[in-house]
Parts: C-alpha cells; sequence; structure tokens
C-alpha cells in the first residue's frame, strides 16, 4: 500500500513539475469567497457549466453517426433512433440538455441582474454572460436545424426571411448562411460547422474568459438593502468581508453547486428517458404547406409574436427591438456601475423583469397552439376559378394545375378564395414583372420561402405563363421602369421626333 500511495505521489509530482497545472486549479478551487456567497441562488453558473460538458460529449457521440447532407441528415436521424442502441436515448439527452441549458443560463442572468452583480468590477463579466447567451440560443437554433425535417426546413425559411430584411446585407448574409439563395445541399453542411465547429469554439473561449474573470474579481457577495458600490471603495470593502467572513469555495461553498448540477442533470436524464428525442418530423418538403410547423421550445415566442405582428410592422419591429434589447443589455453596466444592488431598493429592475417573464410565458403559450400562419385556411384542391381559364394556352392551363398541386392558394387569394398570409394573386403581373415574380418564387423573401427545389424547369415556365396572365380588370402588365430610361446621349435628334399635331 505504500509503495503504491509513493508511486502516485512520483507520479503527481513529475506531472506537476512538467505541466504546473494542478496546483493552479486546486488554489482556484479554493479560492476564499464572501461566507454570505454559499447560498442556493448562486448555482445557476456551475449548473450551466455542467450541462455544457453534457452538451459537447453527447455532441461528440452523435457526430460518430449523423451525415450532414441535405439528402442523408434526416435518414441519419432515423437510424440513430431506431439502429443504433440507445441512439434515440443519446438524441434525447442532448435535445433536452440544450432546453435545460437556455433555461438554466435565462435564470442565471436574471439572478445577476436582480443581485446587482453587474456592477463595478463586474461589467465585463456581465457582457460576456450576454455572449454566452446569444451563443446559447445560436447553439439552440442552429441544432434545430439538424433535424431538417419539415419544423427545421420551415423555420430555417422563416429564419432567412428574418435575416433577408436586415439593410444593404441581407441578401450576402442569407446567402452565407444557406450557401446558396435558397435552402439547399450546402445549407446543412454550413449549419453543421457552425453547430460543431464555430459556436462552440466561441461558447468554450467564452466560458474560459467568463470564469477567469470570476476567480479575478471573485463571486459577488450577497447583496445587502443600503450597502451601495462605489468603484473608490468596493474592492477594498470585498477584500475585507473575504477576509472577515471568507471560506473556500471548495468545499464550503461548492457542495450547494454540486448538489444542484447532479439533480439537473438527473432531470435531463428522466425527460430523455419519459419524452424521448425531439423529432424528427416529416421529410422536408416545401411544397407541403399544411405541415403547421413549429420551432422549439426556446423560440415559440418568436412564432408567436411573428403570428400576430400586423404585416405593417413586421419588419420595423423585427429589426428594431432585438438590435435595442442585446444594446441595452450590453451598456446595463456601463451606464448603471455603481449605487444600490439590492433588488428591494430596485423596484424598476423587479418590474422589468417580471413583466418580461410574464411576456414571454404568454407568447410561448400562445405559440404551443397558434397557427403558424395566422389566416391560411384554403382547400388545397380548390379548382382554379374558371374565368381565369378563359382562352388560355396549353401551357398556361398547365401553369394553373402547377399552382394548385403545389398549394400555392394556401397563402395565396384567387378571386377572393384562398389563403391570406401572402398578397392575392388577381394582379400579380400588374405588380411585378416576370423576373420579379421568378426571382421571389424561387428564391423567396418577406414571409415567403424559396420554392427552387420543389419547381422543375418546366413547372417554373409554365406557372410563370399562368401568372402573367393575373392582371385584374385588364390591366397593363408591369414593367422594370430601370429599363425604360433614356441616355442622355441617345435621344432623339428634333428631324426624328415626330411633328406636333396642330390643335
Amino acid at each position: 500500500m505504500a509503495s503504491l500511495k509513493q508511486r502516485a505521489m512520483a507520479a503527481y509530482q513529475w506531472l506537476e513539475h512538467r505541466l504546473g497545472l494542478i496546483k493552479p486549479l486546486s488554489d482556484a478551487a479554493a479560492h476564499p469567497t464572501p461566507a454570505n456567497n454559499a447560498s442556493w441562488l448562486y448555482v445557476f453558473g456551475s449548473a450551466a457549466t455542467v450541462l455544457l460538458i453534457l452538451q459537447v460529449v453527447t455532441g461528440i457521440l452523435l457526430a460518430l453517426v449523423y451525415s450532414p447532407s441535405a439528402n442523408e441528415a434526416w435518414t441519419s436521424l432515423g437510424i440513430l433512433n431506431r439502429n443504433i442502441p440507445l441512439g434515440w436515448y443519446l438524441r434525447a439527452l442532448h435535445g433536452w440538455g440544450s432546453d435545460f441549458m437556455i433555461a438554466i443560463v435565462l435564470l442565471h442572468m436574471v439572478q445577476v441582474f436582480l443581485f446587482g452583480a453587474y456592477k463595478f468590477p463586474r461589467e465585463l463579466t456581465w457582457i460576456v454572460g450576454v455572449g454566452l447567451l446569444l451563443l446559447t440560443l445560436g447553439m439552440a437554433f442552429t441544432g434545430q436545424v439538424m433535424r431538417f425535417d419539415q419544423d427545421a426546413y420551415w423555420g430555417l425559411g422563416i429564419g432567412a426571411s428574418i435575416m433577408s430584411r436586415v439593410p444593404l446585407i441581407g441578401a450576402p448574409l442569407v446567402h452565407l448562411l444557406l450557401g446558396a439563395p435558397i435552402i439547399g445541399g450546402a445549407t446543412v453542411s454550413r449549419f453543421f460547422t457552425l453547430h460543431v465547429f464555430v459556436i462552440p469554439g466561441l461558447l468554450l473561449a467564452f466560458v474560459f474568459v467568463h470564469i477567469f474573470m470570476v476567480l479575478k474579481h471573485g463571486v459577488s457577495d450577497w447583496p445587502m438593502p443600503g450597502r451601495l458600490v462605489h468603484k473608490s471603495t468596493y474592492e477594498r470593502e470585498y477584500h475585507e468581508l473575504t477576509v472577515k467572513t471568507g471560506i473556500p469555495f471548495v468545499p464550503d461553498a461548492a457542495w450547494k453547486d454540486a448538489v444542484f448540477a447532479a439533480a439537473i442533470i438527473l432531470a435531463v436524464m428522466a425527460c430523455a428517458f419519459f419524452f424521448g428525442p425531439f423529432g424528427p418530423s416529416g421529410t422536408p418538403d416545401p411544397t407541403i404547406i399544411q405541415t403547421a410547423p413549429k420551432p422549439d421550445f426556446a423560440f415559440l415566442w418568436i412564432y408567436a409574436v411573428l403570428a400576430f405582428l400586423p404585416p405593417s410592422i413586421e419588419t420595423p419591429v423585427m429589426m428594431v427591438v432585438p438590435v435595442i434589447a442585446i444594446a441595452a443589455m450590453l451598456v446595463l453596466p456601463l451606464l448603471a456601475g455603481e449605487g444600490e444592488r439590492h433588488w428591494a431598493r430596485r423596484p424598476v429592475a423587479v418590474l422589468m423583469v417580471s413583466v418580461i417573464a410574464v411576456t414571454l410565458g404568454i407568447f410561448t403559450r400562445l405559440g404551443t397552439y397558434t397557427p403558424w400562419s395566422p389566416i391560411m385556411d384554403a382547400w388545397t384542391s380548390a379548382p382554379i376559378p374558371p374565368d381565369l381559364l378563359h382562352n388560355r394556352t396549353p401551357l398556361e392551363r398547365q401553369g394553373a394545375l402547377v399552382l394548385e398541386d403545389k398549394q400555392c392558394r394556401n397563402c395565396h387569394s384567387l378571386d377572393g378564395a384562398g389563403g391570406r398570409r401572402g398578397p392575392a394573386l388577381d394582379a400579380i403581373a400588374s405588380r411585378m414583372t416576370e423576373d420579379q415574380i421568378i426571382r421571389q418564387v424561387l428564391q423567396g423573401g418577406g414571409n415567403m420561402p424559396a420554392y427552387g427545389n420543389a419547381l422543375n424547369p418546366s413547372e417554373t415556365q409554365a406557372l410563370m405563363r399562368f401568372l402573367m396572365t393575373l392582371r385584374g380588370n385588364r390591366l397593363a402588365p408591369a414593367v422594370d421602369a430601370s429599363r425604360n430610361l433614356t441616355h442622355p446621349d441617345q435621344t432623339q435628334s428634333p428631324s426624328a421626333m415626330p411633328a406636333p399635331k396642330s390643335p
């Protein structure tokens, strides 16, 4: 026994002499913290870190089987669910771990905000935490796309539609994200790269910086009413508090973190076992409009907001509100870095958290049963109005069949019948040129997904021929005004101009 102990000690000393990491890590684990920090309200950060480790481990195991290809992604998930022993459970652990991680990170942000822990000298710690929240949501969104089922396809279409509205750079961003103007073969591989390499790499780097700053500045002490934060005195007061009441984080304070993290992991395991993995639903098919897709739980509130927003304010709200919200979170510690920390003395902070929580809860609840489109109730097989088929060529009539077969009337109305998610088609050719219609149908834009993968060239040509006959009450067809501008050097000479008529 003594010989074994001596060999273990010799191995430890050999590693420590060459790496020099074990002692710094043990010193960091045992760093002193004020005794009042040993609270059940200070456990969310550690739990989020443990969940991140779970996501990394399960993600690596899933990547061994998953095929990041538009043709094989959906099938590889079926293999995991049915053919790989406990493959379904591994997928379930990864999916439920994502939802739990989002919830824990949000709770941690709320706790830090209400406790005023973003104030001096922890401003940068909060800013990095905001980045961690955004990266966590990015992991969840890209993870949903990895399923590449109906929900993922339409969710990605909505996300690309939102991104396309960014002024000036919207179209290049969509092309960069999708690998093409439309969802195609390169899309899954790009999201796989984001989900497996880019975002996790940034997430781990941010976690390292976050933990480093927590160790450097210490865990924020429990807020006391009337104990104000002043930049000139806070660090000295915190040091004195640590000397007077300090306890080592491990094990005196960390046992609560360990118990809570273990309970969260058990909860994830239980949800994975009883509820199973998320999806995949049906294979991605842009022609199946009546799929009623829904995003994952974390994004249900966005889904409901978009369903209820009037079309006239959709774009301003989507472009302005998120920017303002993120900017406000980032500048918060810079503008309010001193002063009162106790929540009882900060009623505005408590009111803000309450309003945001209730709003998100209401919209999340609405998102569980709200239809993905406010008005989309047309019958798929409703016939084209007969008066729109009179004196039409065979190719134009074939286009009418394409319009019916591809369920276009679920979103667009003709002769007053059909869906109202998109604009009516009765006079579409008087508002848009053929080039504009083709681009809209194939590449999508606004609220409309791209149908480039759902139409072959002959179907596209026939559909365009029929749509170009829809000009309302014999209105003139739309023209591209930019092509009709005459260059000053090409103006007609006076001799070539027709003579004016006499009155």
